[in-house]
């Protein structure tokens, strides 16, 4: 699993001129599900997610989570996080995970970052519109398979 993560002042997602998902202060997080994803790879994600300490303290040192913080999570699924360009000029998606094996992934990982925050998400597989102000700009990469 693969995840693009914002701090945001505000964030939404838009389909077909309906507003789907909204926050204030919080993650937009753009996520991408592998064919070879597991349960794991999303308690993984969902875990890092949580407690990841990018919100500044009272001093100004990132050293809050989004918990910390009473923030919220922008959750909007996106399989062209598993592009691959290296060869030629159109990006191959084969190691995205097709639909009947990411959507209960993606489901699940909303689940379990629903035990502790608020959880806004987009619509799986729509053509959707985001819009974000993201403060900083802080941007993390997260990967359940391997280290950046």
């Amino acid at each position: 699993m693969r995840a693009v993560v914002q701090r945001v002042s505000g964030a939404s997602v838009t389909v077909e001129g309906v507003k789907k998902g909204e926050i204030g202060k919080g993650l937009m997080v753009l996520i991408g599900i592998d064919e070879e994803d597991t349960p794991q790879d999303g308690a993984y994600i969902a875990d890092k997610l949580t407690g990841l300490r990018i919100f500044e303290d009272d001093e100004g040192k990132m050293n809050r989570s989004v918990t910390d913080v009473d923030g919220a999570i922008l959750l909007v699924s996106q399989f062209t996080l598993y592009g691959d360009a290296r060869k030629g000029r159109r990006p191959s998606f084969i190691r995205a995970a097709r639909p009947e094996k990411a959507i209960p992934l993606y489901e699940k990982l909303i689940s379990l970052l629903s035990e502790t925050l608020t959880v806004e998400t987009g619509e799986f597989g729509a053509d959707m519109q985001v819009a974000l102000v993201n403060d900083g700009p802080v941007t993390i990469l997260l990967d359940s398979k391997r280290l950046f």
